[in-house]
């Protein structure tokens, strides 16, 4: 099989009829209307639970940090605040912004008015992620989280003299993976080229650059000045808790997205996509891990990146009483349900990394060249009025409708 299979999955699509597609979708879709007719009380303790257990973790780590000259307390301290910033990052905060507790009318949990601890805006991320990312998911020139805009992980991406470093940028990316989710909705590239105007990119920088500022302040100057001699012992602990946040981000969502077996897809399975074509192209770029109670709660559940893609305005903690469900139906229509270990996904993963470092034997046709962007040019396009990112559509388990499902 080969690391990226975009052609063969666009012609999978014509192996399901449309009425067997649309027998699929209703079957999902009475699934999640079930579920969701349940939440309740049990899924706002659930939330509350975990919001106390980070803020505890946060301000046990903190404290530990403090208290550094000891050595037992400088790693104490830095594992607890790595597991406060993964749970806000992943179990609260991803979750949260998804809408997945908007039913509880806590405006401190509505998910489009919460910001997490995160350098990347709230409001960026609930376009580039929620809204681009789950309506195009795997579409290769649609998806930007389809190599981050700085790698390559479909054979149909073109391969440049410089993707031969693609190692290295990986290795950056997984380490400063808060910066490159950040910078995600800027879409550098596309400005550089004029593809986007330069006053939308500096619309989106500004709250950006402002968000980092804060992030940047807090941890790297106000906790450190406040532990007094401590200082430096309190500025790397909050450094290494902030990359091992980073390392376990990009590896979960790596392993939910790039292993072998999972596809990318053409643009134009978009054109005329049904509901149940929706539900099949999630199911086929998504992957699952395997793992103990605690590992799911970890990753935010993304462990089940297969139902969270189903449906994401569900909330998390449900996805492993469902994944039975989702799998059976899945084997009664012939569609695959990858899923696997974390080390197996994780490695599969970073073998599709090196192997797409190399040129493919049939390789993507050669992109245009680069448009040359005067100063005059730049200049005019600053002048443009600035175009707020699109928001958030209300999601139900399936495509927005601004993708036309």
């Amino acid at each position: 099989m080969t690391h990226s299979n975009t052609a063969a999955a666009a012609g999978a699509f014509a192996s399901l009829e449309d009425a067997k597609l649309a027998d699929f979708a209703a079957e999902l879709d009475a699934l999640r209307g079930r579920v969701m007719s349940e939440l309740g009380e049990r899924d706002a303790s659930y939330i509350r639970r975990i919001i106390k257990l980070q803020r505890a973790a946060e301000v046990a780590g903190r404290g530990a940090l403090f208290a550094s000259a000891l050595p037992p307390m400088f790693a104490l301290g830095t594992a607890l605040l790595a597991l406060s910033k993964i749970l806000e990052n992943m179990e609260i905060g991803h979750n949260v912004l998804h809408g997945q507790y908007d039913f509880m009318n806590d405006p401190a949990l509505r998910g489009n008015r919460y910001e997490w601890d995160w350098s990347c805006p709230a409001e960026q991320w609930r376009h580039s992620h929620n809204f681009v990312h789950h309506t195009f998911t795997n579409v290769v020139g649609k998806d930007r989280d389809v190599g981050y805009g700085l790698l390559r992980m479909a054979e149909e991406q073109p391969w440049l003299v410089l993707t031969i470093l693609q190692p290295v940028y990986a290795l950056g990316l997984m380490l400063a993976f808060e910066a490159g989710v950040a910078v995600h909705d800027l879409e550098l590239n596309r400005t550089l080229t004029g593809r986007k105007p330069l006053n939308e990119f500096l619309a989106l920088a500004k709250p950006l650059l402002k968000k980092t500022r804060k992030q940047l302040l807090k941890d790297y100057v106000l906790f450190p000045l406040l532990a007094g001699p401590a200082a430096p012992l309190v500025f790397a602990g909050n450094l290494t808790a902030n990359v091992t946040r980073n390392v376990w981000a990009f590896s979960v969502i790596f392993c939910g997205h790039f292993p072998e077996g999972t596809h990318t897809y053409p643009e134009s399975v978009l054109e005329g996509e049904s509901r149940g074509a929706w539900y099949k192209r999630q199911i086929s770029g998504s992957a699952n891990i395997e793992g103990s109670p605690l590992l799911h709660v970890l990753t935010g559940h993304l462990s089940h990146q297969i139902e969270h893609h189903l449906f994401p305005d569900m909330p998390a903690p449900r996805y492993p009483e469902i994944a039975s469900e989702v799998r059976a139906i899945c084997e009664r229509y012939g569609i695959a349900y990858n899923s696997d270990t974390l080390p197996k996904q994780l490695a599969s993963a970073w073998r599709r990394i090196l192997a797409l470092t190399l040129p493919s034997a049939a390789p993507a046709k050669a992109p245009s060249r680069t448009p040359r962007v005067s100063l005059r040019a730049l200049s005019s396009m600053a002048r443009r009025r600035p175009r707020k990112p699109k928001p958030e559509p209300v999601g139900a388990g399936m495509k927005p409708q601004a993708a036309s499902l």
